[in-house]
């Protein structure tokens, strides 16, 4: 089926909320889909992606979505609608919310020092001063001044688990850790900053991090086949395996060798951080109560905003810190979602990668629009093909911001 008849047939309809009035379309939204498609297609080919997926989403419904290669090759399962994808650090963006939904509430302050949930953070060196100067919003912008990576002590052993399992392992290496910056200062990506939010979440509610998101996020969004780390029996034929690329030269010619993942694994006590694995339909539903969609659901937009307010997720879009120092640069990071603008048009992000998942979440608020496409295989370096680039403005300049205001 071609793209101008998925986007006439509308497929996957999820959910509506009450907003403006329907975003127009881009002057050619087949055309802008196919380009998206082009690039996808080329990126994979030069990365020897072995399966891959992607949507294009439009006032809360899936307006075109594309399937190729296969889930798992060693078995012949090939990528299809119901395919599960491990999202990776697109769980952050649930984390946030969860959050927000707890200041919302009343229980937490973003102004909050993190110290005042996590006393144990104290232990922490920090050259720049207390550790009671880092807040919860800090945290939530990526401006802390804690590490990149969860855990720095990995020897590569066969009995090592995947992630540090129980939080007090990651309180016995506190006093072994300092901050990288001073707190608020500056943009540095930090992993274990999310599983300290998943923390308090845990001890503001009494709920463990998975059953809070279930019960607060997952079950009115109906997200019926999101789950966390291990994948339930029953939906256990529809898990993708994932891959490892290696790149070498022989002869002056690249060769790329693909080392397959364990199709299972458990992020432990980092759930908070990327423990997320969903069908793209279900990243379709997150991606829509994100921006919204078309009039005509009273039921939905109640739904919606008892979620979270609409005023609350723009005020996660509005830039705390620059992404890089560079001063032509024009990506910056809210709370949890990095910003940029296409076009004269905002359009909000998050990435993920892991264990040889490659993902984009990309979403224009004021188009409501959105773009998805899930990899389930990354280069052993972190480098991706140059070819991943011109995909992505494919997808954020292409489909999702068109015009200009």
């Amino acid at each position: 089926m071609n793209a101008r008849a998925l986007i006439a047939l509308a497929t996957l309809p999820l959910p509506l909320l009450a907003q403006n009035a329907p975003a127009p379309l881009p002057p050619d939204p087949a055309a802008a889909w196919k380009a998206f498609v082009r690039a996808a297609t080329a990126y994979a080919r030069d990365d020897s992606v072995v399966g891959w997926s992607a949507l294009y989403l439009r006032n809360g419904r899936v307006v075109a979505h594309q399937e190729a290669g296969f889930a798992d090759r060693e078995v012949g399962q090939r990528v299809d609608t119901n395919t599960l994808f491990h999202w990776a650090s697109t769980t952050k963006t649930m984390t946030a919310v969860a959050i927000m939904q707890l200041r919302d509430r009343g229980l937490l302050s973003l102004d909050d020092p993190v110290t005042r949930w996590i006393p144990e953070l104290r232990r922490v060196h920090n050259p720049f001063g207390s550790m009671d100067a880092i807040t919860i919003r800090m945290v939530l912008s990526h401006s802390s001044g804690f590490q990149n990576p969860t855990w720095r002590y990995r020897r590569g052993e066969p009995w090592e688990p995947f992630e540090p399992t129980d939080w007090e392992q990651l309180v016995a290496m506190m006093p072994y850790q300092q901050l990288v910056f001073a707190p608020g200062s500056r943009f540095g990506y930090s992993n274990p900053g999310f599983i300290y939010l998943g923390r308090i979440i845990e001890l503001i509610t009494g709920d463990p991090y998975q059953v809070y998101i279930q019960k607060n996020l997952w079950t009115p969004l109906g997200m019926t086949r999101s789950y966390f780390n291990r994948t339930p029996y029953f939906l256990e034929s529809f898990r993708s395996n994932s891959y490892t690329r290696i790149r070498d030269t022989v002869m002056g010619r690249p060769r790329d060798t693909l080392i397959t993942n364990s199709r299972e694994f458990h992020t432990g006590i980092t759930t908070a951080n990327s423990g997320w694995n969903a069908p793209l339909a279900d990243a379709a539903r997150w991606a829509s109560f994100l921006i919204g969609a078309a009039p005509g659901d009273t039921a939905g937009s109640r739904r919606y905003e008892q979620v979270l307010k609409r005023s609350t997720l723009e005020e996660m879009w509005n830039p705390v810190v620059a992404v890089s120092s560079d001063s032509s640069a024009t990506t910056s990071f809210g709370l949890s979602f990095f910003i940029t603008v296409e076009r004269g048009r905002r359009v909000v992000y998050h990435t993920g990668d892991q264990q040889g998942f490659h993902l984009l979440t990309a979403m224009s608020p004021e188009t409501r629009t959105g773009a998805i496409v899930a990899f389930n295989t990354s280069a052993d370096s972190g480098a991706p093909s140059p070819l991943y680039a011109p995909m992505v403005q494919a997808a954020t300049a292409g489909l999702l911001a068109p015009y200009k205001p």
